[in-house]
């Protein structure tokens, strides 16, 4: 669960370009108490997307150009369902009411 996972979240760069909005994505989202890390590695966003999704992390934040200049993260589940775009405050406010699902399994 969301509330227990070690990682909560993942920010995946789509190419170098966006190395840093991935990082002030990242601080937003540690500002605001949600365990994160990124992913900046030079390597397919398919293969991070895999390799990440195998660790169980809660949710993947994948940032291309579009979102960047969006001020948007593309949003993917654990059970690889793709939410689509969505800003930092409407991320915050999915994983808040994931975590206040504490205990009761629906």
């Amino acid at each position: 669960p969301v509330w227990l996972a070690p990682v909560q979240a993942m920010v995946i760069n789509i190419t170098d370009a966006q190395a840093g909005y991935v990082d002030e994505v990242t601080a937003a989202l540690t500002a605001a108490g949600i365990r994160v890390e990124s992913d900046l590695r030079n390597e397919k966003v398919g293969f991070k997307i895999r390799e990440h999704a195998m660790q169980k992390i809660p949710y993947l934040l994948v940032v291309g150009d579009r979102e960047r200049e969006a001020g948007q993260v593309a949003v993917r589940t654990r059970g690889g369902e793709d939410l689509g775009a969505m800003t930092l405050s409407a991320f915050l406010e999915r994983l808040r009411k994931d975590e206040e699902k504490k205990g009761r399994m629906v």
